[in-house]
C-alpha cells in the first residue's frame, strides 16, 4: 500500500481491510489523504468541525450490527404475525453476521466497503492526522 498517512503495522491486523480488495482499500486511502491534504490549508475551526464528524461517523462494525439486527428482528416479527416464511430472513442474516465476526468477512462487505464504509482504525487515522495539524 502506498498511502502517505497509512501506518502499516496496523493494517496487517485489520480484518476487514484484509478482506478487502486492494484496489477498494487504496480507493479509501486516498479519499482519507486527500481529507487530510484538503484540511491542512483549512482555519482551525474547519478543521475541529471535520473532527467532529469523524467523531460521529459509523464505521463498517457498526453499520453491519445495525443491518444484521433490523434484519433479524423484522424478520422474527414478520415471521410471528405474518407468515413463518419471514422467519427465512434471519436464518440467513444471521450467519452472515457470525461469519464476519469469526473472519472478518461477509457478503455484504465488499458492497459497504465499495459505498466507502470505512473501518475504526480508517477514521482514527483522518482524525488523529486532523488533531495534529491543529496541534490538538
Amino acid at each position: 500500500m502506498n498511502s502517505k498517512y497509512l501506518d502499516e503495522s496496523i493494517n496487517n491486523f485489520d480484518r476487514v481491510r484484509n478482506s478487502t480488495s486492494p484496489e477498494v482499500n487504496q480507493c479509501i486511502d486516498d479519499k482519507i489523504n486527500q481529507k487530510i491534504d484538503f484540511y491542512t490549508t483549512q482555519p482551525r475551526e474547519k478543521v475541529e468541525n471535520r473532527i467532529t464528524e469523524l467523531e460521529k461517523e459509523w464505521d463498517v462494525e457498526r453499520v453491519l450490527e445495525v443491518n444484521a439486527s433490523t434484519l433479524a428482528l423484522t424478520g422474527l416479527l414478520l415471521g410471528a404475525t405474518v407468515n413463518k416464511k419471514w422467519f427465512a430472513l434471519p436464518a440467513v442474516v444471521l450467519p452472515f453476521l457470525l461469519q464476519h465476526g469469526l473472519q472478518g468477512w461477509c457478503p455484504p462487505l465488499p458492497i459497504l466497503r465499495r459505498l466507502g464504509v470505512r473501518t475504526r482504525d480508517e477514521i482514527d487515522r483522518e482524525k488523529y492526522a486532523l488533531k495534529q495539524i491543529i496541534g490538538a
